[in-house]
C-alpha cells in the first residue's frame, strides 16, 4: 500500500528546516507517493525543483492517472501487491473504495465501462474490484449486495433486511401481487426470454392482462422478438424486479420442485 507523508519529509534534493540536505541513499528510501506530491506542490508554488536526485521509484509500477483539479490531485498508483489506491486532496481511497463511492451514488445499475472511464483503469479491473466489493458483503454479513444483471452493477439492500427496510420507511404493503401474477412472473423469471404465448402455454389461462400489469409494474420488459413468423415480443425481468425480491441475480431464485421444471421446459417446448 503507498505511504502517505508528513509536512516534515524531507524530499529528495532539497534542504530540510535545518538546512540540511537528504543524501542519495535516504532520497531512495522515500515514497514514491510523497515526492510525487511535493514535486507538485513546488510546482503550483512556483519554487524551482530539482529532479536530478530523483528517489527510486523500481518498486511502483506507473502512474494509471495524474491529473490536478484546483488545489486537489488526483492520483492512482500501483504498489508490489497489487492494490490499487487514489489520492484526491487529503483523502486516500483504495480502487475498490472508489468503486464503492460511485456505485453508492448512482441512480440505478451501472456497466463496469462507466465506472473505468471515471477511474480511468481498465474494464476487467473495475469489474474484478466490484466482485470483490460483492464478496466482502456476502462474506461479513453487511446489510448491502452488489446486484449483476446483464453486464450491470447495482448497490441494493441484503434480503434480510426486507421486513425492516419496510417497517422503517412505513412501505405501503397493500400491493402485493396477485397468485396468479406471481405464477405469471415466476415463468417468465425463470424461462426468460419468453413469449405471451409460451406462458400461456405453461399457465394454460389467457395472460395478456397479467403481463400488461406486469409491465406497468415495472417487474417485467420487453427485451426482444422472437424471429418466427408474427415476431412476437418477448419478456424478461427487470431490475426492479430483482430489487422487490431481494436477488443479486437469478442464479438466486429458489430451485423448481421435483417435476415443475420438466413440464415448465415440456410445455415451452411445444409452443416454441
Amino acid at each position: 500500500m503507498l505511504e502517505t507523508g508528513t509536512n516534515d519529509s524531507t524530499f529528495p534534493g532539497h534542504a530540510d528546516d535545518t538546512g540540511v540536505t537528504a543524501t542519495a541513499e535516504e532520497s531512495r528510501s522515500e515514497p514514491h507517493t510523497i515526492h510525487t506530491l511535493a514535486t507538485q506542490h513546488h510546482v503550483e508554488n512556483g519554487v524551482d525543483v530539482d529532479d536530478s536526485n530523483d528517489s527510486d521509484d523500481s518498486h511502483i509500477q506507473p502512474a494509471l492517472n495524474l491529473a490536478t483539479e484546483d488545489d486537489a490531485v488526483v492520483l492512482a498508483a500501483e504498489t508490489e501487491s497489487g492494490a490499487l489506491l487514489v489520492r484526491t486532496g487529503e483523502a486516500a481511497l483504495s480502487l475498490t473504495g472508489m468503486v464503492e463511492s460511485l456505485l453508492f451514488v448512482a441512480d440505478g445499475p451501472v456497466e463496469a465501462a462507466q465506472l473505468a472511464r471515471v477511474l480511468n483503469a481498465p474494464v476487467e479491473v473495475i469489474e474484478e474490484h466490484v466482485r470483490r466489493l460483492a464478496d466482502e458483503y456476502h462474506t461479513q454479513g453487511r446489510g448491502l449486495r452488489v446486484a449483476e444483471r446483464n453486464g450491470r452493477f447495482q448497490m441494493v439492500t441484503a434480503p434480510a433486511a426486507a421486513t425492516i427496510i419496510e417497517t422503517f420507511l412505513n412501505l405501503d404493503m397493500t400491493t402485493k401481487l396477485s397468485a396468479p401474477a406471481l405464477e405469471t412472473l415466476a415463468v417468465v423469471a425463470y424461462r426468460q426470454p419468453v413469449t405471451r404465448a409460451q406462458v400461456e402455454a405453461v399457465r394454460g389461462v389467457d395472460c395478456s392482462g397479467i403481463l400488461r400489469s406486469l409491465l406497468q409494474r415495472g417487474l417485467i420488459e420487453e427485451v426482444d422478438r422472437l424471429d418466427a413468423p408474427g415476431r412476437p415480443v418477448r419478456y424478461g425481468v427487470t431490475d426492479l424486479f430483482m430489487q422487490h425480491f431481494g436477488l443479486t441475480g437469478l442464479h438466486e431464485l429458489p430451485p423448481l420442485a421435483s417435476g415443475e421444471e420438466e413440464q415448465l421446459d415440456g410445455a415451452l417446448e411445444r409452443e416454441t
